[in-house]
């Protein structure tokens, strides 16, 4: 007699709660990605004004973003998480104090960071440098700093202090919050491709992305009982859908609500929905902040609006944090540039003309390669050797950072023509790259434009190459790693003149790049199957081991190698520009406003251009393919004789 009762009470009290448990709350996650140590707005940085509104055309500004956290939290009575997709770090002067400061770092605990993800640029001071940026930063504090798929080396010590910051939870796998009753977890991940462009994080390696997220999803869920997943990838998203990796970790790891995604710099004004996921990414270099509003309902998150806020100078910038920033200028000037007497807001030359890095071959890229060969040739080259002269220099647009603004008055200063070359560690551990000088044949040259000719295409934008000291023609429909028709060696001043890149050409040529190009020089082989081998050499012919011993000696009245680094080569080459308007400041010569034809693709199907000059590759190919004819042709013959011959049987059994 009770049972029915019992069962109506129970009915009763499930239909009042379920209105608890189905209740909409709601959320708001403000995010960043590659923001890069872009901590004043640009460009010029001259013209920004973060005290002031109105009067620039200046992008981003770390002061402005501070002012847009403090607003989207003063505009919401939910609860606000402010993430970060990775890439904080390098870009700027302000990172070459970030081992002695944590400057970024300590700046986004300031902003109001929750939680940020490390990206491929910060393991470019090695992990040693990543392990003390994190302590100088700790002792003054920061946000949540995640990684979940580092990998630490069990044989090599020179990763023992990152290995130790880890131990001691200045990073974290995940993290673990509470908030409006919502049990939330979030992770971070090192994307495949960002991964493989992080060569200075050795010996640290990193397991698949999807690998790992499976792992924190279910430890996450299964062990935390989380409610919430949420995953910071420096991962990306591409055009194509098949490779766009932060759609494909959505599509292959379920249970993960939010991907806020990094490294490919992309602007993505409405999210990606991938099967449940939200998936955002905020552009770069802190031009543009990402507002995701969401709904948390029954277990799920459900898009409600989605807001890009550009940051420009409508937004004031917060005077606390530009404050910080003042004091790292501060320090810039007196622990990096003092000893090369310069100064960050110093005016080095002007310009008439905006000074883009396109894809393409680009004025601001034949600058800097040209800057090269200057710089070695003023400070190590013997007048009276010619030999001893850099004849090649070779820049990748993975290096070149950042365009060069004419702004409102066309000034260039130090801060601004930093930002085009800000990366790298020597080996000497002083910052920023240094310049390595080896001997290549003809032959080797033209394999390394090859990398433009054939790589590039493949493999993208960064390995497009810049150069001075040559011009060359090629053709983009002969045979892979085989399209360069035509060499020459010189300069606009003093004119070309054709390069014997045949294997007959013996002779040695001082060929000069950065640290990072060199060594990717030397290793290009064994990306191409061994087709594009290059052999670094001295003056001698002798094979160079270790590129360490290549590096330009500044100074060779002091004990050891003080290393020639590329941004100062870049400042001193246009620091010494005439002054062509008799104003007191240099000018960027005329030659630097558009490209100069140093390589030009001539796209012909001509028997002549495809294979004259061809290597053993074209050749190969060409034999494979006669050979395939011959037997195609053979069938064919066989099939006809057999034909034949069956019809004249046929003929010879009729009555």
């Amino acid at each position: 007699m009770m049972r029915l009762p019992r069962i109506a009470l129970s009915a009763l009290l499930i239909a009042l709660c379920a209105p608890a448990f189905s209740q909409e709350k709601l959320f708001t996650i403000v995010h960043t990605n590659d923001m890069h140590s872009h901590l004043e707005g640009f460009a010029p940085e001259l013209d920004y004004t973060p005290r002031t509104t109105g009067d620039d055309a200046t992008l981003g500004g770390w002061a402005r973003i501070g002012t847009v956290i403090r607003n989207v939290k003063a505009d919401r009575a939910n609860p606000v998480l402010v993430l970060d997709g990775g890439d904080f770090l390098m870009g700027s002067l302000f990172h070459m104090v970030s081992r002695e400061q944590g400057v970024e770092l300590r700046l986004m605990k300031r902003m109001g960071y929750d939680a940020v993800g490390l990206g491929n640029h910060e393991f470019d001071l090695k992990p040693d440098g990543l392990a003390r940026i994190l302590a100088a930063a700790n002792g003054r504090g920061m946000p949540l700093v995640l990684l979940s798929n580092a990998v630490f080396s069990a044989e090599s010590a020179k990763d023992d202090s990152l290995e130790k910051a880890f131990s001691q939870g200045l990073v974290k796998p995940y993290t673990v919050m509470v908030s409006n009753g919502v049990k939330i977890g979030i992770f971070a991940l090192l994307g495949k491709e960002a991964a493989e462009v992080a060569p200075f994080s050795s010996p640290v390696d990193f397991r698949a992305p999807a690998e790992a997220a499976k792992e924190m999803v279910k430890s996450l869920r299964e062990t935390e009982k989380v409610d919430m997943v949420i995953c910071l990838s420096h991962s990306g998203l591409w055009a194509d859908p098949k490779k766009s990796e932060d759609v494909l970790l959505a599509k292959e790891v379920p249970g993960i609500d939010v991907i806020v995604s990094g490294h490919t710099h992309t602007k993505l004004d409405i999210p990606l929905v991938v099967n449940g996921t939200i998936v955002v990414q905020a552009w770069e270099h802190g031009k543009q902040v990402g507002v995701l509003d969401f709904a948390w309902k029954d277990r799920k998150a459900a898009l409600r609006k989605y807001t890009t806020v550009k940051v420009n100078d409508a937004i004031p910038g917060d005077a606390a944090v530009q404050k910080e920033i003042d004091s790292a200028i501060a320090a810039i000037d007196r622990d990096v540039l003092a000893a090369h007497g310069l100064r960050y807001w110093e005016i080095l030359a002007e310009t008439d003309a905006d000074m883009p890095s396109p894809l393409a071959e680009s004025g601001l890229g034949n600058m800097v390669t040209d800057s090269i060969r200057w710089y070695v040739d003023t400070h190590d080259s013997d007048p009276a050797d010619p030999t001893t002269r850099v004849a090649f220099a070779v820049e990748s647009n993975g290096v070149l950072r950042d365009d060069l603004a004419k702004g409102k008055n066309g000034r260039i200063s130090v801060a601004d023509l930093f930002r085009v070359v800000p990366l790298g560690v020597g080996m000497d551990d002083t910052m920023a790259y240094p310049i390595i000088t080896v001997y290549l044949t003809g032959a080797e040259i033209k394999k390394a434009l090859e990398i433009l000719t054939s790589v590039y295409p493949m493999k993208g934008s960064d390995y497009f190459l810049q150069v001075s000291g040559v011009k060359f023609t090629y053709n983009p429909r002969r045979m892979l790693f085989d399209r360069v028709t035509g060499i020459w060696m010189g300069s606009e001043e003093e004119g070309y003149r054709p390069l014997d890149y045949s294997t007959r050409n013996a002779t040695l040529y001082r060929t000069a790049a950065n640290m990072y190009n060199s060594t990717f020089l030397k290793l290009i082989g064994g990306f191409t199957y061994g087709i594009l081998t290059i052999v670094p050499k001295d003056r001698d012919g002798k094979p160079i081991a270790d590129l360490a011993t290549a590096r330009v000696d500044a100074d060779k009245s002091a004990p050891g190698i003080q290393e020639l680094k590329e941004w100062v080569g870049l400042m001193e080459y246009v620091r010494q520009f005439p002054d062509t308007n008799g104003n007191g400041i240099p000018d960027v010569p005329a030659k630097y406003k558009a490209p100069l034809g140093r390589n030009v693709a001539l796209p012909s199907w001509n028997p002549v251009s495809l294979l004259s000059r061809g290597t053993f590759v074209t050749w190969i190919v060409v034999g494979v393919v006669l050979l395939v004819l011959l037997i195609v042709a053979g069938l064919v013959v066989l099939i006809v004789r057999l034909a034949t011959r069956g019809r004249r049987k046929s003929n010879q059994r009729r009555p």
